[in-house]
């Protein structure tokens, strides 16, 4: 099982520390394209963590059911309204199993590159795929590696979010790895938190799709069905499971 780096520790000030990210501007277009997607069926987060989106979703009428790793997280999302109304199983979401069938499942927020070999990235495609019905879709919701910054022979890049907060992520080109070295001001000084990813492209994930038996239905830059392009930072991605024989 994956290394929980999301401990109580993490947990407490995890909604504070991504404050941009539950902004009503980012999750109400995400919530709209899964709620369309799940047409008045159940769905099935993958890393549910506080319940960012799972909890809108939910309130939306859609009956939302989670996978994640980390209890800490789960807890937070329990003490918000309506989140022990979400049944979660505990696990590693590329693994477990919770027993039923969905027309959608989903993964957001760079969750994918958490699990950190390709090997951990497929069984997610093929648990994915297990838990859908026939036509059930897959999203993701991930970032393009952002290799272009890089000179030859650079293998750091520094990103300033925010006053108090800076992030330094180390890339290990050879391998697709990632480190993102996480500093926050605190008591005069900063603390450090050092996370491991394993960055994917879209081709490796249509191909991951393929083995789990998925294809590609549509790929956006955006929730709002902007365009992909060779210029998006991100992209949001559907596969379909086919119909059965």
């Amino acid at each position: 099982m994956p290394e929980d780096y999301f401990g109580e520790e993490i947990a407490a000030r995890y909604d504070a520390s991504s404050g941009d990210m539950f902004d009503p501007a980012v999750v109400e277009p995400a919530v709209a394209f899964l709620a369309e997607l799940a047409g008045g069926g159940p769905a099935l987060e993958l890393g549910i963590g506080t319940g960012r989106i799972a909890l809108p979703l939910a309130r939306r009428g859609v009956p939302v059911h989670g996978i994640d790793l980390s209890a800490a997280m789960v807890e937070r999302m329990r003490a918000k309204p309506g989140g022990k109304e979400i049944p979660v199983a505990i696990g590693d979401f590329a693994t477990t199993q919770v027993g039923r069938s969905f027309p959608l499942v989903y993964l957001v927020f760079n969750t994918i590159v958490n699990l950190t070999s390709q090997d951990e990235q497929i069984a997610c495609f093929e648990n994915a795929a297990a838990h859908l019905a026939s036509r059930g879709a897959f999203v993701i919701e991930v970032g393009i590696p952002s290799l272009r910054r890089l000179r030859p022979g650079e293998t750091v890049i520094v990103s300033h979010y925010r006053e108090g907060y800076h992030c330094v992520d180390e890339f290990d080109v050879a391998n697709q790895g990632l480190v993102s070295h996480h500093f926050t001001a605190e008591d005069g000084g900063f603390r450090e938190r050092s996370i491991p990813f394993r960055y994917v492209w879209p081709s490796e994930l249509d191909l991951m799709a393929r083995i789990a038996g998925l294809r590609l239905r549509e790929r956006w830059s955006g929730w709002a069905r902007e365009p992909f392009t060779s210029e998006s930072t991100r992209h949001v991605s559907v596969w379909e499971k086919p119909v059965a024989g």
